[in-house]
């Protein structure tokens, strides 16, 4: 997501904090690129004028324009202005309440409500360690209670059983009466929707809410349809009182605007947003870390939380004292392959990292996908165990039996070979200066944000 938004911003600042010193006309030219960029973006043009006004107010201020590094100062002031647009709520679902306490989904037909009132249910599950009762009170769109059944199945979240001929608002009743007698902490009611706002649609949304008191009323809209998203916000909170929106499909949104307009426009935070389609791809929305990342600053907090969901904390320490022992063997690499693919995709990853917007051309011509993580753990997997420990034995016979054996050529056999040498190589170089060495290392690795280290030694595909 911000793809588009964040290549223009990156060039306009760039030019920007090149500049020794700034004058109030290359303030104002610069942010004349701003509102343009905004508004390519999908940005609401009233909150594009709103931002442009905020940063120019503070960037032409004798502290920007005498300091040291103005270019630097007018960049630290859209981001402020970002984080203040995008809100300042936490993003966290609001579960206060004698339990059971319900929570409405809400949105248009095809926003991905059902699916992501499982992923809800999955994430309350498991980070908020809550007993989940989902619900599905959609009656009209064939298979829309078997989908959420379905659904709940997979991620081992109970659903209600459906009622043949059950209307919503007593399948609403029914699964609050269960939910009390079986002491669950939360429902998850997925309503209904239309391919269109409609009288009959918000009157059934208003007697669901008038019976189950929901703490949260949480409106999924798809991030793609852009200015039609803002505009669906307003009509549900003016309606029905939405407490938050949940941002679907964001990976495959490159503008960002409906996510920078939504807080601004319809008086709605964002809370929550689906990055993808496996049931675990449901994301808090942080107001800091997406300002970081529409500025081409990563987030690299979000890359740790991925790492912690998916790396016991005494296998990372475990690891970490092999490496700088010089003792990182081929299975430790395989070991870290199938992690990196646990976190998600590769190129969400790399995303993620600081800099990497700059180096984006770089890391396309490196034919860079997950596909190439499954070909090296294939190359790895098809190697004995004595060839793991000790990859110097590996000659010319052994690296044609490892292709063959791992559907892969020799030359991608001698590159991974290669990548983990000079893996190795490093490491060990780290452990003999100490935590100094380690940190010299990493940032050899990433410096030049990932475009001097790390980038030219990148393993390509086919």
């Amino acid at each position: 997501m911000f793809d588009t938004l964040t290549d223009k911003l990156s060039g306009i600042f760039e030019t920007l904090t090149k500049r020794g010193a700034l004058k109030e006309a290359d303030v104002d030219a610069a942010l004349r690129e701003v509102r343009v960029a905004l508004l390519d973006a999908d940005v609401a043009l009233s909150v594009a004028k709103d931002f442009v006004a905020a940063v120019r107010e503070r960037a032409i201020g004798s502290e920007v324009l005498r300091s040291v590094t103005p270019g630097q100062m007018v960049v630290k002031i859209v981001n402020d202005e970002l984080v203040k647009t995008l809100g300042t709520d936490d993003g966290g679902i609001n579960l206060v309440g004698a339990p059971p306490v319900a929570i409405l989904m809400v949105g248009l037909q095809g926003s991905g409500k059902t699916t992501t009132s499982a992923k809800l249910g999955l994430r309350l599950t498991e980070r908020e360690k809550k007993k989940v009762l989902l619900a599905s009170l959609d009656v009209y769109r064939p298979a829309a209670q078997q989908q959420l059944a379905t659904l709940g199945e997979q991620t081992g979240v109970r659903c209600l059983p459906s009622v043949l001929g059950e209307q919503p608002l007593a399948i609403t009743k029914r699964a609050m009466q269960m939910a009390r007698l079986e002491a669950f902490d939360v429902v998850i009611l997925d309503t209904a929707g239309r391919l269109h706002i409609d009288t009959e649609l918000m009157g059934e949304v208003a007697q669901v809410r008038d019976a189950a008191q929901p703490t949260e009323t949480l409106l999924v809209a798809d991030a793609m349809t852009g200015q039609d998203s803002v505009n669906l916000a307003r009509e549900f909170n003016e309606k029905v009182g939405v407490t938050g929106i949940v941002l679907t499909r964001v990976d495959g949104d490159a503008r960002g605007g409906a996510a920078l307009s939504m807080r601004a426009v319809a008086g709605c935070p964002v809370k929550l947003m689906g990055t993808g389609e496996t049931m675990d791809a449901l994301e808090v929305f942080n107001p800091d870390r997406i300002a970081g990342s529409i500025l081409g600053m990563g987030d690299i907090v979000g890359l740790v939380e991925k790492a912690q969901q998916v790396v016991e904390e005494e296998d990372a320490e475990r690891m970490a004292k092999k490496m700088l022992k010089g003792q990182f063997t081929l299975e430790d690499m395989a070991e870290q392959l199938g992690q990196i693919k646990k976190m998600g995709s590769l190129e969400g990853l790399l995303g993620m990292m600081p800099g990497a917007q700059k180096v984006k051309n770089q890391i396309a011509e490196a034919d860079l996908d997950d596909k190439l993580l499954a070909r090296q753990e294939a190359v790895i997997r098809s190697m004995t165990v004595k060839e793991r420990l000790n990859p110097k034995i590996i000659k010319a016979s052994r690296r044609k039996r490892i292709a063959a054996g791992s559907g892969t050529s020799v030359q991608e056999v001698n590159k991974l070979l290669k990548q983990f040498k000079q893996i190795s190589s490093m490491m060990k170089k780290a452990g003999k200066m100490g935590k100094r060495g380690l940190m010299g290392a990493m940032a050899g690795s990433m410096g030049g944000g990932m475009g001097q280290g790390m980038m030219p030694n990148l393993p390509r595909g086919r």
